[in-house]
Formats: structure tokens, C-alpha cells, sequence
């Protein structure tokens, strides 16, 4: 005879009484799909404990991993984008701007700051995918521009994160000037022999590959990251031929000789900081 006889079917707890597990206390892993506590997420640098699959992060995710104490002071930091070409598709480029500033609480797809990695000076360029795709505009050409105008006068090192889909389609021929603009800045940083680091991310294409994100005195990427020009459509119909699997893959990069190494983000802060020791 069982010592438990449930008298009623059914579960009869009053809604008042039921107990839900707060928004957000849990994050599953898109890759492997296991579930993890959100702090534990955070803590392992936004990497899946059970696969390692690197979450896609910005700018406020990467400055806290990056800069000691979370202690930095961001250059430029209300800068916006005007609308030179008076541009419209099913929104004006204002409207556009301004409700993705609504909603991301960002100014622009990237975000700039100096401040202390490891005790090491440096000064750090960070893209947000989130904003409107992390696409290259006049704003992004002109704050990472400056940042290497503050890292030429302060002499420190620069970092440059970068996550993007390319240049931003509503400021045409503006967006692909930002790409002669930064090159010709980094040119200068060579020349004062200041140590430039180029980190590609989850994913990293069109113009901005083809123009700062592969300048770096050392080019490093994330696991898995997508890396890329144009999409592997146009690729195929231009050249005719299939293309290997995982062509744009950080680890084919790598094994093609276009990066330095694969750097795990857990390691990042230890590992960029040593180089930049190194260089000194």
C-alpha cells in the first residue's frame, strides 16, 4: 500500500500562490542548447560553460572585460548621425536613428574609451552590432578616427573590436570614405610605431574587413567568428566554383595566414595586455 494517496486530481495551488522564476535567471546556449544560470554566463565571459560558444556581446559587455574596474572614460560619446543624402526606404534615415537609439540606448555602432587594461594604458574602439546592423557610417569613420588621434597624442596602444555587416547603405559614398579615412589614420599610428591590435568578431565584413579590421599590427579573432568581404553567393557566381565549408570561418582565416592567432575571450584581457608588455 503506497504511504502517499493523493485525495484530489489536479493541482489546486491559487495562482497568487504559484512561484515563476524571474526574466533572465536562465540563458541557453544557442549552440548546444543547454541551459545555464545567467551569472555563471556573465562570469565565464559570456561563454557557454558547456560547448564554449562565444555569445555575441557590445560594447558595455567588452569594456567591463577589458578596462580594470570597469574604470574608463569614453571620447565622443553624443555624437550622432546627420542624414547627408536626405535618404528613405520604408523609414527616413532619421526616424531610423532615432528609434535605434531608443532602443539600444547607443548613439552610434560604436563606442570609444581609454582608461587601464592590466595596469597597461590603452585606448579601445568597441562596435555594436545592435545598431543598425554595426554598420560603418560618417559617426564610426569619425570616432575611430579620433580615437587614434587620442591614442597618437597619448602615445598608448589602441584596440580596435570590431562586428559589423559594412558599410551603412544610407550614407552611400559617405560610409565608404570612413574606410580611406581610418586606413590613413592607422597609417600614422604606424609611423609613431604606437602598437595598433585589430580583434574581429562574430561576424566581421564587408567594408570594415576590407579596410581597419585588417590593418592591425596583429589581426586576432574570437573562435568561430565569421570573417568575410562579401556574402558566399557572390563569391560563388563570381569566381564559378563551390567553396570549401566554413570558407570564412576565424579558424580557415587563420589557417590562410590573414590572422595571428584565435584568441579565447576568456583570455583576452591577459592576453592582449602581455603583448602590449611585450611591444613595449
Amino acid at each position: 500500500m503506497s504511504w502517499f494517496i493523493r485525495k484530489e486530481k489536479g493541482i489546486i495551488t491559487p495562482t497568487e500562490m504559484k512561484r515563476e522564476a524571474p526574466d533572465g535567471l536562465w540563458y541557453q546556449c544557442p549552440n548546444c542548447k543547454k541551459i545555464m544560470h545567467t551569472r555563471e554566463h556573465k562570469l565565464n565571459a559570456y561563454t557557454c560553460v558547456h560547448c564554449n560558444y562565444h555569445e555575441k556581446i557590445g560594447s558595455e559587455a567588452y569594456f567591463g572585460l577589458l578596462f580594470d574596474n570597469n574604470q574608463f572614460t569614453e571620447l565622443d560619446a553624443d555624437m550622432i548621425s546627420a542624414d547627408p543624402l536626405t535618404f528613405t526606404d520604408t523609414k527616413t534615415y532619421p526616424d531610423r536613428v532615432r528609434s535605434t537609439i531608443k532602443k539600444t540606448g547607443l548613439k552610434d555602432a560604436v563606442r570609444t574609451a581609454y582608461g587601464k587594461m592590466n595596469e597597461v594604458d590603452i585606448t579601445i574602439a568597441c562596435m555594436d552590432f545592435g545598431f543598425i546592423g554595426g554598420s560603418m557610417g560618417s559617426v564610426v569613420g569619425e570616432k575611430i578616427a579620433r580615437a587614434i588621434d587620442h591614442s597618437l597624442q597619448t602615445k598608448t596602444p589602441f584596440l580596435m573590436i570590431s562586428r559589423s555587416g559594412g558599410a551603412r547603405m544610407m550614407e552611400a559614398g559617405f560610409s565608404l570614405m570612413q574606410m580611406a579615412k581610418t586606413s590613413a589614420k592607422l597609417a600614422l599610428l604606424s609611423e609613431a610605431q604606437i602598437p595598433y591590435i585589430s580583434l574581429l568578431t562574430d561576424p566581421t565584413t564587408g567594408g570594415v574587413t576590407a579596410s581597419f579590421a585588417m590593418l592591425g599590427d596583429f589581426n586576432i579573432a574570437e573562435p568561430e567568428a565569421l570573417i568575410g568581404f562579401a556574402g558566399p553567393r557572390v563569391i560563388r557566381e563570381t569566381i564559378g566554383k563551390d567553396l570549401p565549408k566554413g570558407f570564412q570561418s576565424a579558424e580557415f582565416v587563420l589557417e590562410h595566414g590573414f590572422l595571428d592567432f584565435i584568441v579565447d575571450r576568456k583570455d583576452l584581457k591577459d592576453k592582449v595586455s602581455s603583448l602590449l608588455q611585450m611591444l613595449q
